[in-house]
């Protein structure tokens, strides 16, 4: 059992328990898994809208000229295919090509630096639990091309704000329409009298907003929210949304020893621009010569849940494992990511997941699981 004095908190951790939040140990923080409880908060996302505090994430500021080329050589995707108020998801790659992490690089164009002079930023956000190393090896690998690298949340809030209704409450309390904020776009705008970077992402397969404001503003926006009815939302549905959106969790669906090509995120890499990058000869070997194993995702017919290290089978032996898996509130069936060998990841296979000493059949099928109209 994690030592719970060593756990970080957040700025919300106050008010999310006040709410009802069941606080639990996750990546180094306290945070709430379930409020009013996973299927309710599930549901409240897929059919209106839920606030999520996502302050445990890393978000930094990059600054100085030329500061996209210096990020480019990090990452696999083509960051000049992104402008001024747009962003991407990528990630970031060792020597072997196996994923470091995933992050948002939101494009801000041209920024006032600290010294007054106007400069090229960037805006990253990252994973809870590689925010200590991202941030050192980003550092190492930029700050000597004079690169300005500082923590932008500092001890502010960063929200999630999710669901069918997201646009219409943010634009009810902005007081201006985002109707011409598409997917992936960010601005500033301000809420309650106060400053927000606004970037229209987040990671639960609808449609939303994650906010980011100083600690104040963010919790007087938490308390205004949930006043009006918005639900809040823990950890667990934030990972059966994710699931039935096939978004990759670091740590279970991808990892260090993990390629984009073997993750199914070979969208992510493109190895047709000009530019170097940590990694690219071991993609391009890869390409060449083809994965061994691909991330699928399956579907169990039956009741019984595939989770986390559940072998999967092909023919009565074992060829890969399970990364994530959880019953679908929305779909009312059992879905799962997996590993396994390439000659198995073709739509439509027949594979069997062990549980609980039984093989339960499964089937490769496309993802994402849910997809909103």
């Amino acid at each position: 059992m994690a030592d719970l004095s060593s756990l970080r908190r957040t700025a919300l951790f106050d008010a999310a328990r006040a709410a009802g939040g069941r606080m639990v140990p996750f990546a180094g923080w306290e945070m709430a898994v379930q409020f009013a409880g996973l299927v309710l908060e599930h549901q409240a996302v897929r059919q209106r809208c839920g606030l999520f505090d996502i302050s445990h994430m890393g978000v930094l500021t990059l600054q100085g000229d030329g500061v996209k080329e210096r990020l480019q050589s990090l990452v696999p995707s083509d960051l000049f295919r992104i402008g001024p108020g747009e962003a991407c998801y990528t990630v970031l790659l060792n020597d072997e090509g196996g994923i470091r992490d995933d992050l948002i690089v939101y494009d801000r164009g041209r920024r006032p630096a600290p010294t007054g002079a106007d400069t090229d930023e960037l805006v990253l956000v990252i994973n809870a639990a590689c925010a200590d190393s991202d941030t050192a090896w980003i550092r190492s690998q930029l700050e000597p091309h004079g690169i300005t690298i500082r923590d932008r949340k500092g001890d502010g809030v960063l929200l999630a704000l999710q669901g069918p209704e997201a646009t219409a409450r943010l634009e009810a309390l902005a007081g201006e329409s985002l109707a011409g904020l598409p997917r992936f776009g960010h601005r500033d705008l301000v809420v309650q009298d106060a400053p927000v970077f606004v970037g229209r992402t987040g990671y639960t397969g609808e449609d939303g907003f994650e906010l980011l404001l100083e600690r104040d503003a963010g919790l007087a926006l938490w308390g205004q929210l949930l006043a009006d009815g918005v639900s809040p939302c823990g950890l667990g549905a934030r990972d059966t949304l994710r699931l039935e959106a096939a978004m990759h969790l670091y740590g279970n669906d991808m990892d260090a020893t993990t390629s984009p090509l073997e993750a199914s995120l070979g969208w992510l890499v493109h190895l047709e621009m000009p530019a170097d990058f940590i990694g690219r000869a071991a993609l391009e070997r890869q390409t060449a010569d083809g994965v061994t194993r691909r991330l699928v995702g399956l579907k169990l017919p039956g009741r019984a849940i595939a989770r986390h290290g559940y072998p999967v089978l092909h023919n009565g032996a074992m060829v890969g494992e399970v990364t994530s898996g959880t019953w679908s509130p929305t779909l009312g069936e059992a879905i799962a990511l997996a590993y396994v060998p390439t000659a198995a990841a073709k739509l439509g296979t027949e594979l069997a997941v062990e549980i609980r000493g039984k093989a339960e059949p499964a089937t490769v099928v496309r993802r994402p699981f849910y997809r909103r109209s």
